[in-house]
């Protein structure tokens, strides 16, 4: 599995890499992106830190703004896991707060006085600071939707799967209370340890990616 994880890391480096701000033009409609981070190698390149896709058709431009840009946690999970591991971190009660999902109104009238709405702005900030200042990615399309939610699971399992991709000791996902992420290095808790890519479908992907 580290040989295909190894491949993977070298083909999805070579990729064009988009940073913050990004023109959503550049975006495929559909398809599948991932993550890297400031200060984490893998395979003597940029370490996969997250592998990503959405549901909805004509989605994926929409999905990165909702990680990148929108200031909502609860329409993105990988904020509130940057959150999350930010306000453990500090050792800041906040995180139970954080915890609750206010995405409808009737959440929002629950715990509109056990909120701290103020302080969540402000954690918000800092997550798209923090999202904005160390994350990259790269971006492939595929617009069948079945398709591109089987090879997120499979890359996400071959790079889980892999012994030799080790978060560095700074990493902020190693002050998460998600002990999968920790575990991992990945931003992720669905998918790990999975069934990987199979010989057939890593030479798919490569002509997905149209690799030479």
């Amino acid at each position: 599995m580290n040989e295909t994880c190894k491949l993977l890391h070298k083909w999805f480096n070579s990729l064009p890499r988009l940073n913050f701000p990004f023109d959503k033009n550049s975006v495929p409609l559909n398809g599948i992106y991932i993550l890297f981070e400031k200060g984490e190698i893998a395979h003597n390149t940029k370490r996969v830190v997250r592998i990503g896709t959405h549901t909805g058709k004509d989605q994926l431009p929409s999905r990165l703004f909702q990680h990148f840009v929108n200031e909502n946690k609860d329409r993105s999970i990988f904020r509130k896991n940057i959150g999350r591991a930010i306000l453990n971190k500090a050792k800041d009660d906040f995180i139970e707060q954080w915890e609750l999902d206010l995405t409808t109104k009737k959440s929002r009238d629950d715990f509109k006085n056990k909120v701290d709405f103020e302080k969540q702005k402000e954690i918000e900030k800092k997550v798209s600071e923090y999202i904005q200042n160390n994350f990259s990615f790269a971006v492939f399309e595929i617009n069948d939707k079945a398709k591109r939610l089987e090879l997120e699971s499979k890359i996400i399992s071959s790079i889980s799967l892999c012994k030799d991709c080790k978060p560095s000791k700074n990493w902020l996902g190693l002050f998460s209370p998600k002990e999968k992420i920790r575990k991992s290095g990945l931003w992720l808790v669905n998918e790990l340890y999975k069934e990987p890519l199979s010989d057939k479908e890593i030479w798919e992907l490569k002509e997905i990616l149209k690799i030479n």
